[in-house]
């Protein structure tokens, strides 16, 4: 069984036009906070990743935000964190919330969350980490993703196994025991090689 103590949830910077998607990244900021899980995101105050942040906070959890310069510079920083890291640059910034990580959680979003995921997925390939990755498919959001993933298994460009490297969970609630029923890692992470 993992213990995850600090969790990485990629999320859209944007507020989704479906209320139950804020609904969802509220609930998940109030599990992480009421069972003393440190959030690390991207340090914004704006869309589901401002609602995670300030649910968390709300339910007394600690919640460390990694942004870089250009964006703290045109204030889109939450400024009630736990910590705040200001980093140089978006590659520095996917790095230090890796290392800060025991796991990730990707809830909708767009083409900056697809981007942080497929990294996590491309460095499980290389077998740089094993850390759990769950994907919340919430009201199916993500199901065109899924579906692209088999079509390139189809392909032959993406082996099967790749199905292995995250959980697909599709209610809130499923999220902390999906975490908690990973396997331990067995891959020491060797950042120097990312």
């Amino acid at each position: 069984m993992a213990e995850i103590s600090s969790l990485c949830v990629y999320c859209g910077s944007r507020m989704p036009t479906d209320p139950a998607h804020r609904e969802a990244a509220r609930n998940l900021g109030q599990q992480l906070g009421e069972n003393q899980i440190r959030l690390i995101y991207g340090g914004g105050h704006v869309g589901l990743m401002g609602i995670i942040a300030d649910a968390t906070l709300d339910a007394h959890g600690q919640v460390i935000g990694i942004i870089p310069g250009h964006l703290y510079d045109i204030e889109v920083s939450h400024e009630k964190l736990t910590e705040l890291h200001v980093v140089d640059s978006m590659h520095l910034r996917k790095e230090k919330m890796f290392q800060m990580s025991d796991a990730f959680v990707i809830l909708p979003g767009g083409l900056g969350t697809l981007d942080e995921t497929f990294e996590m997925l491309t460095w499980r390939q290389l077998r740089l980490h094993d850390k759990p990755i769950i994907l919340v498919n919430h009201k199916q959001y993500w199901q065109p993703l899924l579906d692209l993933i088999n079509h390139m298994i189809t392909a032959g460009f993406v082996e099967k196994e790749a199905l292995g490297f995250f959980r697909v969970v599709e209610r809130m609630e499923d999220i902390l025991p999906a975490l908690l029923a990973a396997p331990e890692e067995e891959i020491p992470a060797d950042i120097s090689k990312f």
